[in-house]
């Protein structure tokens, strides 16, 4: 792989090196013209559309299978499972569980001294669509990763879309995962119409409330465009990685997690920083000796990890690892990245696969703002009210707001309590 080393004086601005490691992937924006046309073509001619695409960009112009997978085509899969893959998904799917069932709440209620109260409810979503990549390779990860995670927070119907391959079908480990997750309906179809499917609905697709779940960027940017309408986990686009590396840090297993995260393919981008010029020539070195995958790496000298720190910050990656003992200690104030990996031992591919917490994490910059998928993201949160002698105080002290605004319905109506409550 090829890389290149940029130096941060002591007094760089990180935002605006961070913007320029950001410009190096290209931007969402470049597909938004194509994607918006595939949406309009699905919601205007559904199932043809599908398919039309399907063959398209999946089957290489041959005719595929049925959009929706059988159940028996989903059992056959999981028993055919190898026994060390089988072993190895159901400790993902334990873990991801108990992980996700910890973000669960319980409804909370504050009563207030006048008497009336608001309690906090959950519900979850009725219907999840959970999107997993294909192309480069299977991702059965991501089936665990997306489908427990709705199924924990009470979500009934989960529907599993990836697009089928040259062969015209879907990866049998990825169905096996489907099966040993719990996905309700799994479906034959990728790339931007298959988010448009799920959104609007056809009439073999049934619309759903939430779609989540990481792809390229046409993928990524039709979540955007239909996200008027539909639920969804954010930008969960190219992979991308950041390192944070004291002098001390093994410049092996740094250049081995960089390099797993490029395996993810064009668009990803790997960046290792570190205040030693001498681990930094040693990473450049394995990484040149590794696989080239299309990602972009770079390596930045930095005055010390505390600078680091502040470049990671100002990157927002998705996985951010801290090896090395100044580099560990940097972790509570590591507060933009989707998930922070600290250790020489914590390398992200845990993270991926088997460690708990979810792999679907915002890219693209946006942990700054946005979580890593979980509950919360199938489940709606909303207020249960209860007035009750508590309206002659609140109806005194809220309706001259509403006039004030010019609303004097609002205003009688809540004096209209008043009345009812005989204190008129």
């Amino acid at each position: 792989m090829r890389c290149e080393t940029l130096a941060l004086s002591r007094d760089g601005d990180s935002a605006a090196l961070a913007a320029e490691l950001r410009a190096l992937v290209p931007s969402p924006e470049s597909v938004s013209a194509e994607v918006a046309a595939i949406i309009a073509d699905v919601r205007e001619r559904g199932d043809d559309a599908l398919r039309a695409y399907t063959r398209r960009f999946d089957t290489g112009d041959a005719e595929p299978p049925p959009l929706i997978v059988t159940a028996a085509e989903l059992d056959r899969a999981a028993d055919e499972l190898d026994k060390d893959v089988r072993a190895g998904l159901e400790r993902a799917i334990e873990n991801v569980g108990l992980v996700a069932a910890a973000g669960l709440r319980d409804d909370q209620a504050v009563v207030f001294d006048d008497g009336h109260e608001i309690t906090l409810r959950e519900a979850p979503v009725n219907r999840a669509g959970i999107y997993v990549p294909g192309g480069r390779a299977p991702y059965p990860s991501t089936v665990v990763m997306g489908v427990v995670t709705a199924r924990v927070a009470g979500v009934t119907r989960v529907a599993v879309c990836a697009p089928p391959g040259r062969d015209k079908d879907l990866d049998p480990v990825v169905l096996g995962a489907c099966r040993l997750a719990g996905a309700s309906t799994v479906y034959r179809m990728g790339g931007a119409q298959a988010v448009a499917a799920l959104a609007h609905g056809t009439r073999e697709v049934q619309a759903v409330d939430v779609i989540a779940g990481p792809g390229n960027l046409y993928v990524q940017e039709a979540k955007r465009q239909v996200s008027t309408g539909v639920g969804i986990d954010g930008f969960a686009g190219p992979s991308d990685l950041f390192v944070i590396a004291d002098p001390d840090a093994d410049a092996e297993l740094v250049a081995l997690d960089l390099l797993a995260q490029a395996e993810h393919g064009p668009g990803t981008l790997v960046v290792a920083a570190s205040h030693s010029p001498e681990l930094l020539r040693a990473v450049a070195a394995k990484l040149t000796a590794g696989l080239d995958t299309g990602a972009v790496a770079r390596l930045v000298k930095t005055a010390d990890a505390e600078q680091g720190l502040d470049l990671a910050q100002a990157f927002a990656p998705e996985h951010l690892e801290l090896v090395g003992t100044d580099a560990e200690a940097l972790a509570p104030g590591a507060t933009h990245a989707g998930c922070v990996f600290v250790g020489a031992s914590a390398g992200t591919a845990f993270g991926d696969y088997i460690a708990g917490s979810n792999h679907i994490l915002p890219t693209d910059g946006v942990a700054r703002f946005a979580s890593a998928l979980s509950t919360t993201h199938f489940r709606r949160r909303f207020s249960e009210v209860r007035i009750g002698r508590g309206a002659t105080a609140l109806a005194r002290a809220a309706a001259p707001v509403a006039r004030a605004e010019g609303f004097e319905a609002h205003a009688r109506s809540m004096e209209a309590r008043i009345r009812e409550n005989g204190a008129r």
